[in-house]
């Protein structure tokens, strides 16, 4: 009897509990993870925009539309590298902790409702 005519095994489980220690471990590390990737790619962006002259651009043309008051506007007063990163990492330091607070709650608010809706059913196979 060759492979290809065999069944595949399947097995029907049901997650009744999750652990709510290891999700907010779990969510915690990926929510760390996502806020390095925003601060680097804020940083990356702000460098590739002041490299490509956006900043200046966006500075004269505002100091156009202004008009020639007795001092020019200068954009970089407003979004220079340490204050944009600056505020990326606020923001990023934010989202990891409502992320891993929310995926804590989450993970008991799951266990608390298991009882009525049964959990979640994940079936597993063998079949290529």
């Amino acid at each position: 009897m060759s492979d290809t005519s065999r069944t595949p095994r399947r097995a029907r489980l049901y997650v009744t509990r999750v652990d709510p220690w290891s999700v907010t471990k779990a969510a915690f590390l990926l929510s760390l993870t996502l806020a390095v990737v925003l601060v680097v790619a804020v940083g990356f962006l702000w460098v590739v925009l002041s490299v490509t002259g956006v900043f200046d651009a966006l500075s004269s043309t505002v100091d156009e539309v202004i008009g020639s008051g007795s001092s020019g506007f200068n954009l970089m007063d407003l979004v220079g590298f340490t204050k944009v990163v600056g505020v990326a990492v606020l923001i990023s330091s934010v989202e990891v902790v409502l992320i891993t607070v929310l995926a804590a709650l989450f993970a008991v608010m799951y266990n608390t409702s298991v009882g009525i809706t049964g959990g979640i059913e994940v079936v597993l196979s063998d079949e290529v």
